[in-house]
């Protein structure tokens, strides 16, 4: 469990939530004495559905499959 002091995490509280993973804490001291417990909360729902992307443009080569020279010796 890290620690930060009370002006430690007043300024850069921001970037202190967005560094920690769900589940893990965060105690913040004053004068040396544990005050408050900083919790990532548990994401309720995914931010996209699923099925939900429209941008659905990808190319695959067509000699994707293909075995590669390199390994001929062993796909006999």
């Amino acid at each position: 469990m890290s620690t930060l002091t009370l002006e430690e995490a007043q300024s850069r509280l921001k970037d202190v939530i967005e560094a920690l993973s769900p589940g893990e804490e965060i105690v913040i001291t004053q004068d040396g004495r544990p005050i408050a417990k900083l919790t990532r909360a548990d994401q309720k729902s995914w931010p996209c559905k699923a099925g939900s992307y429209r941008k659905a443009e990808f190319w695959m080569a067509p000699d994707f499959d293909a075995p590669l020279e390199d390994f001929e010796d062993y796909m006999e």
